[in-house]
């Protein structure tokens, strides 16, 4: 089991080197700009402390570590081996502390931050490239990092606050989100070039009551918009397959496996016939979604309103 320890005081520490960790963090700079300097009374003219709280502070580290770090000779010091040991650590754990912070300084820049974002399999191959290209028009610098996954998946990512922004079907409708429509969708009955419906080129879903069905697996958006509409088409589908991608869906279609409620796909794909429903209405809304209450950085606030200036043409594929 993993427990969170964010739910406990902060200073309830559960190990020796928890505690050993806060004894000498504050500590290290102090430490490495002695080392540098051979020298307390330099060191702390460059980082600006008293010369007395300095030497306090070296005295205490050696005293908390129970090592001597430096062979004193009048004002000037010198490293002893345990020191030079030492040094070497501290000087990689500071530059570590360094590179984070300007990681994070990065990230919030809006000119060139970081926005984590998350969308459909769906809308991998042609919505989001289009998307992120026109954006970075006016925003040539910010950096991305993307993660393509079903809708529900993705918003368990965006609670934990691993994604800033996610395009998902079906909008989502929770307290702890916002979330807004972008655009809608229609999906299309997908049957192999041989079946008794690819001549036409429209259909009531209620005609493939009797059809084998290839579907994404459950807990993804479009597998609940598929079971919605058979149902409401007064049938229970018949399910031969479960995936992960509708392009594979589409190939079993082709083999002859099924047929399918699919979206359009991005590049038409032989052996197969995309047939219009007319009832139900077989469509699916795409959204944005981000936590409710959660600051934006400058660079997820000039995605977001990207994002949102699109509503109604965010969609690479203009049939609706």
């Amino acid at each position: 089991m993993v427990h969170d320890r964010r739910s406990q005081p902060w200073l309830s520490l559960n190990s020796h080197e928890d505690e050993m960790a806060l004894l000498l963090a504050p500590r290290l700079a102090y430490f490495a700009a002695v080392a540098r300097h051979e020298h307390v009374t330099r060191a702390a003219l460059e980082i600006g402390v008293p010369q007395s709280t300095l030497s306090r502070a070296i005295v205490r580290l050696e005293e908390d570590l129970g090592v001597t770090l430096f062979a004193r000779k009048g004002r000037t010091l010198s490293l002893t081996p345990a020191g030079r040991t030492f040094l070497t650590s501290v000087e990689r754990a500071l530059g570590e502390v360094e590179r984070s912070a300007e990681a994070v300084r990065a990230d919030v820049d809006p000119t060139a931050g970081r926005v984590a974002f998350g969308f459909l399999h769906t809308m991998g191959s042609e919505t989001v490239p289009g998307l992120l290209r026109a954006f970075r028009v006016d925003h040539p610098k910010v950096r991305f990092t993307l993660v393509q996954n079903y809708g529900e998946a993705m918003i368990e990512r965006l609670r934990a606050g691993e994604l800033d922004l996610c395009l998902t079907s079906p909008v989502p409708d929770a307290p702890d989100l916002v979330a807004r429509r972008l655009d809608e969708q229609r999906l299309r009955l997908v049957v192999p070039d041989d079946h008794r419906l690819a001549g036409r080129k429209r259909v009531r879903l209620a005609e493939a009551a009797e059809e084998v069905f290839v579907t994404l697996e459950p807990g993804y958006g479009l597998r609940r918009i598929t079971d919605h509409l058979c149902a409401e088409a007064g049938f229970r589908p018949r399910v031969a397959f479960e995936g992960e991608e509708a392009e594979t869906l589409r190939g079993l279609v082709a083999a002859g496996l099924g047929v399918a409620l699919l979206p359009p796909p991005a590049v038409a794909r032989p052996g197969v016939v995309e047939l219009t429903v007319t009832a139900p209405r077989a469509a699916r809304e795409i959204g944005v979604a981000w936590q409710a209450g959660r600051p934006d950085t400058p660079p997820v606030a000039a995605f977001k309103k990207f994002l949102l200036s699109r509503r109604g043409k965010l969609l690479s594929e203009p049939e609706h």
